[in-house]
């Protein structure tokens, strides 16, 4: 590729040394196919196993924005996986790429920013794991750049924002965490596998220590003891403007894909919204509200929760249609079979003649008229064949140390963070 079509590909590279092969920005497309690992169903258990056919090559790290403590923590992370993992590649995005591109001594790969409505180029296809640092959003924002994608990568995600409720680990716990995720299932596979000449270091952590199969095959999960996967079922929407042509328009005219809910709200329109609502296919009623929500069980303790709707744990397959401030109390929200399609049409009773659709915290659309649809269906997690796919798999707490539990992190994250009956004040009287 000659550089004036390697500009064009990518305009920022004319602004980094020539000087250095390793202070660079490289696309993705000069990577290799993705790797894509296989889950497997465990007996007496609802999680799911993660058993990789080959190491995984091409890691995603997505971070939250303009932190710079978190930005710290990602060129760590990165030179570690870089050090201990020789054979690893990193992927980033294009803003955090130029932020910390100059700071590693090795090249660093990105896409260009893709078009509205769109997924980036390539990355669905080149993508092997993911991995976030941050809160919520960070993991959302992850999972919408795979929103046209039928499957994700897995997710192991630090929990380093405000709320935390989707992450999973500690960033402390990184060396270990990744590791047990990079050696799922790996036994006899890996061993015949060749790695990279590790680097020269004498690093006072073994954790640290340049990768071979060698060194930590004893200490590998083997294949009854491979990371647990927590598989969230997303919604399938599509979004269709009067005219019947779809709005939320991608490369391959697909739906779109969210992790947490699809909202029809009136934005800054004053007027509240007639809203047409109709459940497989038989009209259910005529709402009139700021909006309506239709979620899935992980945005359950999102916008949904907040606006009255239930709290569903993210393995029961449902869609929750939860109205925003209805006119009528006796609209109470609905929990629905994830394969019930739901529609919403604005009706033509609309004094405001316009409405906004998002998509996991994304505006699709301004201006969105009377006849609008918004139709929606639970994603389907299993192939005809019986082998489970599709969904967002949460790489979860499975095995600590070499104990191995199977509590649900779920239950107990989620009184930990809600507080159910917690006290108000001091209780004791012994207030400090």
């Amino acid at each position: 590729m000659n550089s004036l079509v390697r500009q064009r590909i990518l305009p920022w590279r004319h602004t980094f040394s020539t000087n250095s092969r390793h202070q660079t920005i490289k696309p993705i497309s000069e990577l290799p196919g993705r790797i894509s690992p296989s889950y497997i169903p465990r007996p007496q258990n609802t999680l799911l196993s993660l058993q990789w056919p080959f190491p995984p090559r091409n890691i995603l790290i997505t971070k939250k924005k303009r932190t710079p403590g978190i930005t710290n923590s990602l060129i760590e992370y990165s030179n570690h996986l870089h050090s201990t993992y020789p054979a690893i590649n990193i992927i980033l995005e294009p803003g955090a790429a130029q932020e910390i591109h100059s700071q590693v001594p090795f090249p660093i790969y990105t896409y260009t920013e893709p078009p509205p409505n769109t997924s980036p180029a390539h990355l669905s296809d080149k993508t092997d794991l993911v991995c976030t640092l941050g809160g919520d959003g960070t993991i959302l924002r992850a999972s919408s750049l795979f929103a046209h994608a039928a499957t994700v990568p897995p997710i192991l995600s630090f929990a380093m924002g405000t709320i935390g409720f989707l992450g999973e680990w500690k960033f402390k716990e990184y060396k270990r965490a990744f590791r047990e995720v990079y050696m799922s299932g790996a036994v006899d596979a890996y061993a015949k596998l060749s790695f990279p000449d590790p680097l020269p270091s004498s690093p006072d952590d073994p954790l640290d220590k340049p990768l071979s199969y060698a060194d930590i095959r004893g200490k590998s999960m083997g294949s009854s003891r491979n990371a647990r996967i927590l598989l969230r079922n997303r919604l399938k929407v599509g979004v269709f403007g009067p005219d019947g042509n779809r709005i939320n328009r991608s490369t391959n005219d697909g739906d779109t894909y969210a992790l947490n809910e699809v909202i029809v709200h009136r934005g800054s329109s004053p007027h509240l919204k007639i809203i047409d609502v109709f459940v497989g296919g038989r009209f259910l009623t005529e709402a009139v509200a700021d909006g309506m929500i239709i979620s899935s069980p992980t945005g359950s303790t999102a916008y949904s929760l907040s606006s009255g709707g239930s709290i569903v744990h993210p393995l029961v397959p449902s869609l929750l249609l939860t109205p925003i401030c209805p006119r009528s109390l006796s609209f109470r929200p609905l929990v629905l079979p994830a394969e019930t399609p739901i529609t919403l049409r604005l009706g033509e009773k609309n004094r405001g003649r316009e409405v906004e659709v998002s998509i996991d915290g994304k505006r699709i659309s301004e201006g969105i008229g009377v006849g609008m649809e918004v139709r929606v269906l639970g994603e389907e997690v299993k192939s005809e064949t019986g082998e489970w796919c599709g969904g967002v798999p949460s790489i979860v707490r499975g095995v600590v140390g070499m104990e191995e539990k199977e509590e649900d992190h779920w239950v107990g994250g989620l009184n930990a963070l809600l507080k159910f009956n917690y006290p108000f004040g001091d209780q004791d009287g012994g207030g400090r």
